[in-house]
């Protein structure tokens, strides 16, 4: 089969590979759409992911297809049937699943492989974080349950009520999904980004207000501004850059929540204004991830039709294009995401 084999910092290699075997518990399934996504641009750019992917190693993990093969043991599936599959599964043993801290296993089974004609689903994925695809869904809805699942588990964990102020900084593909579901949650949406076209998207998935950092110098100010002088309930930073980093807690109220999403480089280092998290008792998290749960989550609001594929996927490419769509996403000339179709 054709695959994409990474093999280190923007290197990335399009070989015949050997189909996966599967044994038993497996399934194997046969690629029909794998979307891009931040993180496997991130992996490309650094050549490889501590917890996830080490190279040489066959890349990407968003994906649905139809299983073409079961290995002994498995009865959930059915040769035929339309599924998609998590790209991870914990192990439900260790100290922190026995916590309920399951995004956070010491054994986290991570899979990749989707940029893919075929991948192979091991059994613990199968048994865990695989499910049937709705009939009324796309092979590119389904998809989008990923990194929708990452969103959802994030959001959650900022404690988010209806009518609480809402600010995303970033309008990529993760930002544009926490405004949409912040949206959903009934939050006021503040949306935070470099370029007036990329916001104006956001507008339509239920921004209420946005704020494009090219045309405005100060974007604490302007927040501070259109939140009555008080701050945002939440500020959620999506983009993983120092400089962004800094802004989220000077835009909360007092006893607000900042989840900085978006993970800068290893190493890199934050200094934080203790008088203000002191005095204002600001509170400070971190989400890494998805869970089980929030994987089911996310699909059922896929099929309730809250989220669209739709709206965050702009362009379909073949395998043989993925190369030419990383190079462009770093560029900044990309769309949210491209279906690449095996």
């Amino acid at each position: 089969m054709l695959a994409a084999v990474l093999y280190g910092k923007e290197h990335l290699s399009l070989e015949q590979v050997p189909i996966p075997s599967i044994g038993p518990g497996e399934l194997l399934v046969r690629v029909r759409t794998a979307l891009t996504c931040g993180t496997d641009l991130k992996v490309f750019l650094r050549g490889y992911h501590a917890r996830m992917i080490v190279p040489p190693a066959l890349f990407g993990h968003e994906f649905a297809g139809d299983v073409v093969a079961m290995g002994d043991g498995v009865t959930r599936f059915q040769v035929g049937q339309r599924v998609v599959a998590a790209n991870s599964a914990p192990c439900l043993q260790c100290f922190y699943c026995l916590r309920g801290r399951v995004n956070l296993c010491e054994d986290l089974l991570f899979n990749n492989g989707a940029y893919a004609e075929f991948i192979r689903i091991p059994a613990r994925i199968v048994e865990r974080n695989t499910y049937e695809i709705a009939e009324h869904l796309t092979y590119e809805d389904a998809a989008m349950a990923e990194p929708l699942a990452c969103v959802s588990k994030g959001l959650e964990d900022t404690g988010i009520e209806a009518g609480d102020k809402v600010v995303v900084i970033g309008v990529g593909p993760i930002g544009s999904m926490f405004v949409r579901l912040a949206k959903l949650r009934g939050a006021q949406v503040i949306a935070i980004g470099r370029r007036r076209e990329k916001l104006e998207h956001t507008l339509h998935l239920g921004a209420d207000r946005v704020i494009a950092t090219e045309e405005t110098p100060d974007p604490v100010g302007a927040v501070r501004e259109l939140t009555g002088g008080r701050g945002a309930d939440i500020v959620i930073e999506a983009v993983g850059k120092p400089e962004t980093w800094r802004w989220p807690m000077a835009m909360l109220r007092r006893g607000g929540v900042v989840n900085f999403f978006g993970g800068p480089p290893s190493g890199t280092q934050l200094e934080l204004d203790s008088d203000l998290l002191h005095y204002s008792e600001i509170t400070c998290k971190a989400s890494f991830h998805h869970t089980p749960r929030a994987f089911r989550d996310a699909l059922d609001i896929l099929e309730s039709g809250g989220v669209r594929a739709v709206d965050f996927v702009m362009a379909h490419e073949p395998l043989a294009s993925l190369s030419n769509v990383l190079f462009r996403l770093i560029e900044g000339c990309g769309p949210l995401k491209t279906a690449i179709i095996p």
